[in-house]
């Protein structure tokens, strides 16, 4: 059974920084891309950033862009995103997700594995 468990997320003032955490479990962690994605209220699921299964190639959201990092280490079967200057715009509940993609894939319906996210609330 497939097991995507973030953890990280918090409430933290503006310009603040937290980091997430997500640790796979029940697949072949190396094999995937993995993508964080954000929902806030009342609007839709958007992509955040996603990096490839090696590591060696990730790609951002202009909205996040020079703020937020991700990475992974295999060896922990754990992808991270590092965010700083946080802004209150970027209060959503984060979900990590896994897809069996040789790319950095950007889109939802490319990830076949989700997480049950984690809310980052971002005060101004």
């Amino acid at each position: 059974q497939v097991q995507l468990v973030e953890s990280g997320g918090g409430l933290v003032q503006a310009g603040g920084s937290l980091r997430l955490s997500c640790a796979a479990s029940g697949l072949p962690f190396s094999s995937y891309a993995m993508g964080w994605f954000r929902q806030a209220p009342g609007k839709e699921r958007e992509f955040v950033t996603a990096i490839r299964w090696s590591g060696g190639s990730t790609y951002y959201a202009d909205s996040v862009k020079g703020r937020f990092t991700i990475s992974r280490d295999n060896a922990k079967n754990t992808v991270y995103l590092q965010m700083n200057s946080l802004k209150p715009e970027d209060t959503a509940v984060y979900y990590c997700a896994a897809g069996r993609n040789s790319g950095v894939p950007v889109r939802s319906r490319e990830y076949a594995y989700w997480g049950q996210g984690t809310q980052v609330t971002v005060s101004s």
